[in-house]
Formats: C-alpha cells, structure tokens, sequence
C-alpha cells in the first residue's frame, strides 16, 4: 500500500485533556505530511461496541490507503494485544479487544497482525497512554509507507465481540436491542431492514414497536415528520432502525441506553 497522507482517529479521549492533541503530535513527528481527521472523541467511555460501529458508520467513505486509528481501551496495560490490520483499502490500528469486529464482519478479506515490533514505540512506554507510545507511532509509520509486515506476525485469534443480533420469532415479531444513540438522542438499533423487509414497504404496514414501555406506532421518512412530544421510528443513514424525537432526545425521554431491549410487531 502506497504512502498515505490520512489518519483518521476515533477514540474515548474528550477533548478537555491533553491526549488527543499529544497523539497527533507524535504522529506527526514521524510523518509531517499527515492530515488529521477526528471522527469522534466524546464516545462514551469504555463502550467498545459503540465505538466499532461508530467507525464502521465512517471508514468507508475515506480515500484508499486512510489509516483509521481507534481506540477505546480500558485494557491498557494489561495482556491485550495492539493489532494492526489491513483491508483491501484501509489500514487499522486498534486495541485487541473488540473494537474492529464490525471491520472484520464487513470486510471479505481482513489480514490482521500483532504489533510487536518495539522498535517503532516511543520510549519509554507508558503504562497507563499507549495510545502516545504504541497506537500513535504505529499510525504515523504506516502513514509514512511501512509495510504491515514490520509491525509483527499475522494473527487469526483476534478477538470479536458478540455483537447483538435481532431475532425474528415467528412470522411477525422481531426482538432486538439498541446499539447506541447519537447525538440528538436518536437511538440506533440492530435492526436492518434484511431482517424484517415487509416493515419497510409501502405502504408501511400496521406495527407496534414496544421499548421502554413506550408504543411506537409511526415510521416515518424524515425527523420532521413527527408531532411534538411523539416518539416515532426512522430508517436512518446508519442502515438500521432509529427511535427517534422531532427536536427531542429518544434517549432521555426513554431513559434508554446501549443494550435496552424492544419487541417489534407486526399487524
């Protein structure tokens, strides 16, 4: 893969301490051509299957050869591994701990290595930030053009999480769960409409979607369709079921979180 220009970067950092600004700096040491693109800094912490999807939602649409740095990475310093892992079109720096299994599930063809080359760390290596001393230095030499093959051997046990799937129980009712919500309090689900096609139809058939205790009733093709105060559904741009608020947050009203359960119900 040729040299790259792009690192993207998805983390749990905030953007009120030091970390975000220091990784980028150390890339940029290594690769002063580097161009910087924040995907999302304020993802909740620890939440590593909210981070996957959020950088499932954003790697595809970057120029070939981008290297996508993400961590979420409440192993730090402990056994777990760094990986790097290549597609046919991107490169990934990650914690081995999850964060890339909607990488692996999307993508036919995933080469995935253990870093272990040393040699590209910075020194010494800090316990408690190896976003700075590994992720960040790992990026910025791939960023530069070295080959994934420097950084250590290929590994096939890297670790995937579990990722929720919906399940159809009968002809006509669907149980899942919500993946994440965003930030307008839009709550995505695991539904696709591959799951359940005859709920996106048209016309839209008689449903009910029942999460939280709330009846929802309604999909809608756009946020402003709803009245006032009306908790509604939405196919949204993520490709999955939304349950959503016109100018108010699904979450909050629901006071539902990642992993809340819904039935949905047709007729």
């Amino acid at each position: 893969m040729s040299e790259a220009q792009i690192v993207t970067l998805t983390t749990d950092f905030g953007l009120s301490d030091h970390f975000v600004g220091t990784m980028k700096g150390v890339i940029l040491r290594i690769n002063p051509g580097a161009q910087f693109v924040d995907i999302c800094h304020q993802l909740n912490s620890y939440d590593i299957l909210g981070a996957g999807l959020t950088l499932a939602l954003s790697y595809p649409y970057f120029p070939d050869g981008t290297v996508h740095l993400a961590i979420v990475d409440p192993g730090v310093g402990s056994s777990r591994r760094a990986i790097v892992a290549r597609t046919s079109r991107f490169l990934f720096v990650a914690p081995d701990n999850g964060l890339l299994s909607f990488v692996y599930e999307r993508e036919p063809d995933v080469e995935v290595r253990e870093i272990t080359a040393e040699r590209y760390f910075l020194k010494p290596v800090s316990q408690t930030f190896h976003g700075r001393d590994i992720f960040a230095p790992v990026a910025g030499w791939l960023s530069k053009g070295v080959a994934v093959e420097e950084f250590g051997e290929q590994i096939t046990n890297y670790y995937r999480l579990d990722i929720p799937r919906p399940r159809r129980i009968g002809a006509r009712q669907v149980q899942g769960v919500v993946l994440k919500w965003d930030h307008f309090g839009n709550l995505i689900t695991n539904l696709a409409p591959q799951v359940i096609p005859e709920l996106f139809s048209k016309p839209v058939p008689e449903f009910r979607l029942t999460i939280q205790g709330q009846v929802v009733t309604r999909l809608y093709s756009s946020y402003s369709s709803g009245a006032a105060g009306e908790v509604f559904s939405i196919l949204g741009s993520s490709g999955y079921l939304e349950v959503c608020m016109n100018r108010a947050s699904a979450a909050v009203t629901l006071q539902a979180a990642p992993g809340a359960e819904f039935t949905l119900t047709l007729g």
